[in-house]
């Protein structure tokens, strides 16, 4: 009989013992997950406006994903810092509210830093420049900023175009309308309810080469309008940025990034 006590009381501290050491296998399975999803990449959500080709537009006949030069700049830059991005659409004029709201991490939508910007959200360094282009239908015969007299001029809503608008009205009567997308800018003009429209030449090239019916030119002596990554007022994400766009342009990177949308077919 006292053997089989024994016995018996072995056999359940075995058991103890090995559910011991499966309860800590467990722990340690648990600190290992944890310390794998530690390691997973941060991701920061970008807002941009995706009405703009070639800089951040939906090609339909490829599928639903935006595309463009912002879209693969933003890759480019994340993959240098470590970083997945997640990408939310949002009308150009709702881009700044949604960065001081914290929906978004950055905005990276062929943004200007004008002073008045500046003064709610901090920009990266110019990743590119361009210039103003005045648009308007071929029989308009519209050649020179004068000649916008007593026209009705469309821009996008809180865009630099929009405050070019305002810098003409000083000199010449337009009547100034805004709109929140680039292809209702079109179609108003192609609809006869605007005159012309304000638009980045880049941007505009695209529309001028699939539509016949319009013709622009670039503001004579206008300045450059840079373009640069926005963020919430004192993010440290600005400096983090501003090496990649370095080394992007060092590299000869972002180089080839802008002959590939502004000088192929992908841009049309």
């Amino acid at each position: 009989m006292k053997k089989l006590i024994m016995i018996f009381m072995l056999v359940i501290f075995a058991g103890v013992l090995t559910a011991c050491g499966a309860s800590g296998n467990e722990e340690g399975q648990a600190s290992n997950e944890k310390e794998t999803t530690s390691k997973e990449k941060k991701v920061l959500v970008m807002g941009t406006s995706a009405d703009y080709p070639p800089f951040e537009f939906v090609q339909t006949s490829q599928g639903e994903d935006i595309i463009g030069f912002d879209i693969d700049l933003a890759n480019a830059i994340a993959e240098k810092l470590d970083y997945e991005i997640e990408i939310k659409d949002i009308d150009f004029s709702g881009l700044i509210p949604a960065l001081q709201s914290n929906k978004i991490d950055f905005v990276l939508s062929s943004m200007t830093p004008t002073e008045e910007r500046k003064e709610n959200v901090d920009f990266s360094q110019i990743y590119y420049e361009a210039n103003h282009m005045i648009v308007s239908p071929t029989e308009s015969n519209i050649g020179k900023i004068e000649e916008l007299e007593g026209k009705t001029v469309g821009v996008q809503l809180a865009s630099i175009q929009a405050d070019k608008a305002e810098e003409i009205k000083e000199n010449v009567d337009i009547t100034i309308e805004s709109r929140n997308r680039i292809p209702e800018l079109v179609q108003e003009m192609k609809a006869g309810r605007f005159d012309a429209a304000i638009i980045e030449d880049t941007v505009a090239k695209g529309y001028l080469d699939k539509n016949e019916d319009l013709t622009g030119f670039v503001i004579e002596n206008a300045e450059e309008a840079g373009t640069a990554a926005a963020f919430p007022k004192n993010s440290e994400l600005v400096e983090e940025f501003d090496q990649a766009i370095t080394e992007l342009k060092e590299s000869g990177e972002l180089e080839e990034m802008i002959k590939k949308w502004f000088d192929s077919e992908e841009s049309q």
